[in-house]
């Protein structure tokens, strides 16, 4: 708590309680100030740290300036799309809080106790201080019942469709904020698919294999780049019609892309004795390891399909893998990514370093915030 981190864990408390999402005063053992904190009886994280300035006031003016404050911060970003994170939450403050930007639509998603009770005063508050009318909530995820709160959807201020098209580097992407992934797009991979498509249209990719495609973003992104043929691969098959449409969507030719409903490990596997070789991999599993604890199984789940992806290189092609696995640190995965190569009997120069885009921040005293880490590999 002295380097205010901003969590603090069951084992930690010696004594005391409160109400979900209640405010409580967090004392050291000779009764020092240390924060004010949002209490969870039924999350292993039993406080979730607002402030540590003994006199601040946690009310509806507080999170009216955090808002503000994390709205501004966007402001001050490049970022080629209509669709950004607005709130990332403890990183901007705001421990359990979400907010996603497409277009004059906004998503929420109250992952905490602490953002649960204030829940009418943070989605007025985002209102005015963006000027839309339209919030749809997606508190939905697994992290919410280790909170003790129950799934909840659906408009919290206005109504509409909630299927949406965005801009993303001159693209168009459709989702829906009623049933995609997290808030309905993956926003963070933003900057690794305009980097993708970047060195599609300098190294002149012919053959792309995407692993984990979802609903095409590195598809799109490859084929913008020029692209000769994309192969898709996806386990979802209503991600896959989307997918699908956004190649039609955005002008290019049909019969520049595959798309597979298949299982991705399966399909490695195949590929590879068929004899096929791609100029580009994508692999963008979902998350494997949520905590530590996870690591050791994951690690080797991350190894296989990275070292089937390394073998599907051709000399000179190009691997983007990722891990958005919390319980996976940057320096683990490039070690996993490192021992698959090994057993590839291939090496690689890394190229770039990947990671979240900066509307999604990892601040200095909280790492956790970097759960999406990658590697762009060059094979020799």
């Amino acid at each position: 708590m002295q380097r205010r981190h901003p969590w603090v864990f069951d084992s930690a408390i010696a004594k005391g309680g409160g109400d979900p999402g209640e405010t409580v005063r967090i004392e050291a053992h000779d009764g020092s100030f240390l924060a004010w904190a949002a209490f969870s009886p039924a999350s292993r994280i039993r406080a979730r740290c607002w402030s540590f300035d003994e006199a601040q006031r946690i009310d509806a003016a507080f999170l009216q300036q955090r808002l503000q404050a994390a709205i501004a911060a966007r402001g001050l970003l490049d970022i080629p799309s209509d669709g950004l994170r607005l709130v990332h939450g403890e990183s901007d403050g705001l421990p359990g809080l979400i907010v996603d930007r497409y277009g004059d639509t906004l998503v929420a998603q109250f992952l905490s106790a602490g953002v649960q009770r204030f829940k009418p005063v943070l989605a007025d508050a985002l209102l005015q201080l963006t000027g839309l009318q339209r919030l749809y909530e997606r508190s939905d995820t697994s992290s919410r019942s280790l909170e003790g709160l129950p799934a909840e959807a659906g408009w919290l201020r206005g109504d509409g469709p909630t299927e949406l098209t965005i801009r993303e580097h001159g693209w168009q992407l459709t989702l829906d904020v009623a049933t995609g992934h997290k808030t309905g797009y993956y926003l963070d991979q933003r900057d690794s698919r305009g980097l993708f498509a970047a060195h599609a249209r300098r190294l002149g990719w012919q053959q792309v294999l995407n692993c984990y495609c979802y609903t095409g973003g590195f598809t799109v992104a490859a084929l913008a780049g020029g692209a000769g043929h994309v192969t898709s691969v996806d386990s979802s098959g209503p991600a896959l019609v989307r997918a699908r449409a956004h190649v039609a969507l955005n002008g290019f030719d049909a019969g520049r892309a595959e798309f597979l409903d298949a299982d991705v490990n399966a399909t490695l596997r195949r590929l590879l004795q068929e004899g096929r070789r791609f100029d580009a991999v994508v692999l963008d599993p979902p998350k494997l390891a949520p905590t530590a604890a996870h690591a050791e199984r994951a690690a080797r789940a991350y190894k296989d399909i990275n070292r089937l992806a390394l073998q599907l290189l051709a000399p000179g092609g190009m691997l983007f893998t990722y891990s958005c696995s919390g319980g996976i640190s940057a320096d683990l995965f490039h070690k996993i990514v490192a021992s698959a190569a090994i057993d590839a009997g291939v090496d690689g120069f890394v190229t770039a370093r990947l990671a979240g885009a900066p509307d999604h921040p990892m601040t200095l005293l909280f790492p956790e915030g970097e759960y999406l880490k990658g590697l762009a590999v060059l094979r020799r």
